[in-house]
C-alpha cells in the first residue's frame, strides 16, 4: 500500500465506526487516505476521529465551511488509486447505482476513474430486501467489487 491514494468513503450505518481501523490501518501500510463522510456518517462517527488517524482533514461537502474552498469531486476522483466505501449503507448503495450525487462522495464516485470497493453494512433484513440486491447487482454490473461479509454482523 506504499504510496498508493486510498478515499475512503464512511456513510450512515452504525458499522461507521469501523472506518477508524480501516483507515488506522491503510495509513499503517503506508497509503495516503483521504476520507469522504456523507452527512449521516457524522451521527455515528466524528469526523475529528477520521482526520486524526487519517492526519488530513476529512471532506463532506462540495463547499468547505470554514474556508469557502471547493472540494472538487473530479479531482479527488482523480486522485485516487482506489475508492474504498465503508460501511456502505443501503441509501448511498442505491444513490451509486443509480447515479443520484446530491453528495459529495456520491458525485466522486460517478467521478472516479480508480478501481471501487464497496462493502455493504446494514441490517440483515434491508440487506436481502429485493432493492438492495438489485443494486448491489447493478453496482458490480458496472466493474465495481463488492466486500460481502461471509459471516458474522454486517453492521
Amino acid at each position: 500500500m506504499q504510496g498508493k491514494r486510498i478515499l475512503v468513503g464512511v456513510t450512515g450505518s452504525i458499522a461507521a465506526y469501523k472506518s477508524a481501523l480501516l483507515v488506522r490501518l491503510l495509513v499503517k501500510a503506508g497509503a495516503e487516505v483521504q476520507v469522504i463522510m456523507t452527512e449521516s456518517a457524522t451521527q455515528f462517527i466524528t469526523p475529528l476521529t477520521l482526520a486524526t488517524l487519517a492526519k488530513r482533514p476529512v471532506v463532506s461537502q462540495f463547499v468547505n465551511d470554514s474556508t469557502g474552498a471547493w472540494n472538487n469531486h473530479v479531482d479527488l476522483g482523480l486522485w485516487a488509486d482506489a475508492l474504498v466505501v465503508a460501511p456502505a449503507s443501503a441509501h448511498t448503495l442505491a444513490r451509486c447505482a443509480h447515479g443520484f450525487c446530491d453528495d459529495l462522495l456520491s458525485a466522486v464516485y460517478l467521478s472516479a476513474k480508480c478501481p471501487v470497493f464497496f462493502a455493504p453494512a446494514m441490517d440483515l433484513d434491508m440487506y436481502r430486501h429485493p432493492t438492495t440486491l438489485e443494486n448491489l447487482d447493478r453496482l458490480e454490473s458496472f466493474g465495481n467489487t463488492l466486500i460481502r461479509a461471509e459471516h458474522g454482523e454486517l453492521a
